[in-house]
């Protein structure tokens, strides 16, 4: 199986950054597709951002200009670097990657979830 481990959330205050990583561990043969989704209390879980192999970086209206994905294979690491942060940026966030497997099948996992809290 594939497994995903963040890190990196934590309380800043409005203006401030954080930088988030997610790491992929298990039997994976290829990665494709490495990104980042955002969940706040009472709303529907988003896309943030996106990062496919050999593909245009993807981000959400809301976080460009500000948010920026990058992503290391070697180390099966993907990150979120996070500047002027907005109270409006409080969400969980969540790693998701989508990968072949060493038997030669897709799969996807998501990460445990990491808290950005942005105070005013």
């Amino acid at each position: 199986q594939v497994q995903l481990v963040e890190s990196g959330g934590g309380l800043v205050q409005a203006g401030g950054s954080l930088r988030l990583s997610c790491s992929a561990s298990g039997s994976i043969f290829r990665i494709n597709t490495m990104g980042w989704y955002r969940q706040a209390p009472g709303k529907q879980r988003e896309l943030v951002a996106s990062f496919p192999s050999g593909g245009r970086v993807e981000y959400a209206d809301s976080v460009k200009g500000r948010f920026t994905i990058s992503r290391d294979d070697a180390k099966k690491t993907v990150y979120l670097q996070m500047n002027s942060l907005k109270p409006e940026d409080t969400a969980d966030y969540f790693c998701n990657v989508v990968v072949l497997t060493t038997m030669l099948r897709r799969s996807e996992a998501w990460g445990q979830g990491t808290q950005v809290t942005v105070s005013s």
